[in-house]
């Protein structure tokens, strides 16, 4: 049962991207919450810890890519329910007009029923130029 909450929780927050809904992705998130960005100087990105901070880099995400889309989604929940998967293809236009568009993973882990730990992965593919 713990695998089916979890998948719903996956597809909740998915939608939740989808619809930029900043406030519904923070509902499926725990109070400890951390995010782990596909870029940065760290072998893990940037961090970013605490609901705050998280808040305001999902809300940054929307004002940077006011197109964004996380295409295709799937998901996967560990046997032990402890972490999962989402595999999707993220679109966007950039300021500039350039497209966007890559295949993306994230890795979670889980507390409590919620996410954790969102530790994004994206294909380092250069940005499309308009045509």
């Amino acid at each position: 049962m713990q695998q089916v909450a979890l998948l719903d929780l996956l597809n909740t927050f998915s939608k939740a991207w989808n619809a930029h809904d900043v406030e519904q992705l923070m509902v499926c998130m725990h109070p400890d919450c951390c995010f782990e960005t596909i870029a940065g100087d760290q072998v893990y990105g940037t961090r970013i810890q605490g609901t705050d901070a998280v808040r305001q880099v999902f809300a940054q995400t929307f004002e940077t890519f006011p197109d964004a889309q996380w295409r295709d989604a799937k998901h996967w929940i560990s046997a032990d329910g402890e972490s999962g998967i989402s595999e999707t293809t993220f679109t966007a236009t950039t300021a500039e007009g350039g497209r966007i568009e890559a295949n993306m993973v994230d890795v979670f882990q889980f507390k409590d029923g919620k996410i954790l730990l969102k530790n994004a992965f994206r294909k380092n593919r250069p940005v499309q130029t308009a045509a």
